[in-house]
């Protein structure tokens, strides 16, 4: 298989490059050159944001493109349109926030999603990925798209910063602001899992969307940190607190808290609460998510610690506001 990546080389993309490059696949990775690619990728260069961008994609065929853009639709109208005719299937890595708000427990792909316009600029997350579907199935067809519509992605290299901030927390020691209950149920995906089901899907003629996160009962919030202190051997204290007493601290939830949010909610049925028999039936395999901590922090050892953050989100709650709810 020769496979084309765009971008390849930060979290979900570099899971994809890594993964056809194990099953012996050949890849090319396009992007804006900013990073470097393993031995044996080709790396085009060009910006998908400006006129004349997509020049060194010019030539070329492909049997597959696998494509993570999340920011304006009309790049990825202009990537596929461009790509029509001379790559056999295109895999978008899409979202559950497609679904029109809020959907109902155990929603599967058939549930409302939200408009989207294939060639609109920057708008909205979930009307810019939906836009980012849209502009797949009009140049590729229904039959050659794929839409990986994954939940929360963990795993090494995250550049978002919710397990990395939960794991460097832990490692600090002392008692911890465990958001309960123990039992809470979570929906994820390692980032490589992700890989694994869109590399079987384009080679295995799997069409059309698939909720992409892990199966109910595979994890839960007690796992999550449990597994956190494990791996960091802290002698960190897991506080359990009630749902009710974190919320009126004002403390919000799956940012401050990262992962987590009150279960009840819509928030939560909307991110944790997804059928995935569709993906599962299409060859979707979770590791255990002892095995996608362990693999992250010892990711972040290598970077001395650090917590990987994006700029433009907030994770995590203050030590001050911590302090205070543990002492209330």
């Amino acid at each position: 298989m020769k496979l084309l990546v765009l971008g390849g080389t930060q979290f979900v993309g570099r899971a994809v490059v890594e993964a056809a490059l194990a099953r012996g696949w050949e890849v090319d990775v396009f992007n804006r050159g900013s990073a470097g690619v393993p031995d044996g990728v080709r790396a085009l260069a060009g910006d998908r944001t400006v006129a004349g961008g997509l020049s060194a994609l010019a030539t070329g065929t492909w049997d597959a493109v696998v494509d993570t853009w999340a920011r304006e639709p009309r790049a990825v109208q202009d990537t596929a349109r461009l790509l029509r005719g001379r790559a056999g299937r295109y895999a978008y890595v899409s979202t559950l926030s497609v679904y029109a708000w809020a959907p109902p427990a155990g929603y599967d792909e058939g549930a409302r999603v939200v408009e989207g316009d294939p060639g609109a600029g920057l708008t909205d997350y979930a009307r810019d990925k939906r836009g980012g579907e849209l502009a797949v199935l009009e140049s590729f067809g229904a039959e050659a798209s794929v839409f990986a519509r994954a939940g929360l992605i963990l795993g090494p290299y995250e550049n978002i910063g919710r397990l990395p901030w939960w794991l460097a927390r832990i490692a600090r020691g002392g008692a911890v602001l465990a958001p309960g209950p123990r039992e809470l149920a979570l929906q994820y995906i390692d980032a490589r899992d992700l890989a694994a089901w869109v590399l079987g899907a384009v080679e295995g003629g799997v069409s059309g969307p698939a909720n992409l996160v892990s199966p109910q009962g595979h994890a839960t919030m007690g796992r999550l940190l449990d597994a956190c202190v494990s791996v960091t051997g802290s002698s960190a204290e897991l506080r359990w607190t009630d749902p009710e007493r974190i919320v009126a601290a004002g403390i919000k939830p799956w940012t401050e808290l990262p992962v987590w949010v009150p279960p009840g909610t819509d928030m939560h049925d909307a991110l944790h609460a997804a059928d995935v028999s569709r993906a599962v039936g299409t060859g979707l395999v979770c590791r255990p998510v002892e095995e996608t901590v362990a693999d992250t922090w010892a990711w972040l050892e290598t970077l001395g610690g650090e917590v990987p953050r994006r700029p433009d989100l907030t994770i995590g709650v203050t030590e001050e506001v911590e302090a205070r709810v543990l002492a209330g």
